[in-house]
């Protein structure tokens, strides 16, 4: 009953975002996306073809997955390799990625395009990366009793599964071979669901951001700038984020630098970050031919490159944290050894907690807070160095996820 429910809900859905597509030109690459997916797969997929299906969210699993994607690919060199991405932020932005043979949207989550999907895919192992649970589609792996597994998984009492209306997404979970979970409470509450083949293997994104430091992070450019000053560099902020910081920038009297790398970088939105600041600024889009060094303030207009500008950092700022669902990616500052300031919304990610509760992390409220904690970190070495130093460990210490999935999955 409560499937048929859910099938009718899916295609009434599918039907509402081809008229919301006409309005948004975010649900347009949604629904547009959707419609070549068949045949690019008959196009790029033989029958005789093996392949490996990964499926992520959005970018943000995508990152969180690659760790094992890139050594998945590496062991089943024959396998051609499939990702598949339910957001249009997620797909738009890595559709080129290189690890990969075939990048897709999914198709939505409806019994026929499932089996349409699975027929021309095939996979012989696949992977859900840390949560979206489809039910047309792991029934059908279930049928075809394909290898599925769950990495980086996380569960919470509030989902779905738990809940006494929640029988047919309870029996979507019996598709899964084996679920690799990120903490104990995950585990605790699969085996409240008779489920024993779970295992605590941590979070891949830590195997991710620890393997950063072994590529080139240089940006000449950034060097420029930073002209061996102080710099702290602000990064994914929203509107929230930029009040506090730019009250701070035209304030303050410390000879430092400031990076700013706004989530949203439409030119509007840029030109009003711009004028609202008193000092000295250049955007990433207009920085050739200038002398950098002379500037106090750059904001990146571009995307792509704020993992690279954390290794200039002394101090961090991370966005996010006064919207929902909360704060950006706090472990790229991290892994480089930066000591980081965020906003109240962090409660939804772990890292973010662990990271608070070592103090490595200081979380702020309102403008008073954000100067004392900047002017705390400008003025003290011991203490700057100290908090970024239990960031590094704190990355280095949780990393290993990786080879416990692969160790499971090359001996079943």
């Amino acid at each position: 009953m409560m499937l048929s429910l859910y099938n009718l809900i899916v295609h009434f859905a599918g039907f509402l975002l081809k008229i919301m597509a006409l309005f948004s030109p975010k649900m347009k690459l949604f629904v547009d996306g959707r419609k070549v997916v068949f045949p690019v797969l008959e196009q790029k997929i033989k029958a005789t073809d093996k392949t490996i299906w990964f499926h992520a969210a959005s970018l943000g699993e995508y990152e969180q997955g690659l760790p094992v994607i890139e050594k998945i690919k590496d062991k089943f060199p024959s396998h051609k390799i499939v990702v598949t991405f339910f957001s249009p932020s997620g797909y738009e932005v890595r559709k080129n990625n290189t690890v990969a043979d075939v990048t897709v949207y999914l198709p939505l989550d409806t019994k026929k395009n499932a089996q349409q999907f699975l027929q021309l895919v095939h996979p012989d192992l696949v992977f859900f990366i840390k949560y979206e649970y489809w039910p047309n589609y792991l029934a059908e792996l279930k049928k075809s009793n394909t290898k599925t597994y769950l990495i980086s998984g996380i569960l919470r009492p509030n989902q779905l599964f738990f809940k006494w209306y929640g029988g047919f997404y309870r029996n979507a979970l019996d598709a899964f071979t084996y679920f690799f979970v990120q903490n104990e409470t995950s585990k605790k509450l699969l085996q409240q669901l008779g489920k024993t083949n779970v295992a605590v293997s941590g979070d891949t994104r830590f195997d991710r951001v620890a393997t950063i430091l072994e590529k080139d992070n240089s940006l000449d450019f950034i060097f420029d700038f930073k002209d061996n000053k102080l710099t702290i560099v602000v990064g994914s902020s929203w509107p929230k984020d930029e009040d506090l910081v730019v009250n701070f920038i035209n304030s303050n009297t410390f000879d430092v630098k400031f990076i700013i790398a706004p989530h949203n970088i439409k030119d509007e939105q840029i030109q009003q970050l711009k004028n609202s600041i008193t000092k000295k600024t250049i955007l990433f889009s207009q920085k050739e031919g200038k002398q950098l060094a002379d500037f106090n303030v750059f904001i990146i207009d571009t995307i792509g490159i704020l993992t690279k500008i954390y290794s200039y950092a002394d101090i961090a700022y991370v966005g996010g944290g006064f919207g929902n669902p909360g704060v950006h990616n706090v472990l790229e500052p991290a892994t480089f050894g930066v000591p980081i300031l965020i906003g109240p919304n962090y409660s939804h990610f772990a890292e973010a907690i662990a990271l608070v509760n070592m103090e490595a992390c200081v979380s702020v409220n309102n403008q008073k807070e954000l100067n004392e904690a900047l002017e705390n970190l400008i003025q003290n070495d011991d203490i700057r160095n100290e908090k970024g130093h239990m960031c590094s460990t704190f990355v280095q210490m949780n990393k290993g996820a990786t080879a416990i999935i692969l160790k499971h999955i090359l001996n079943d």
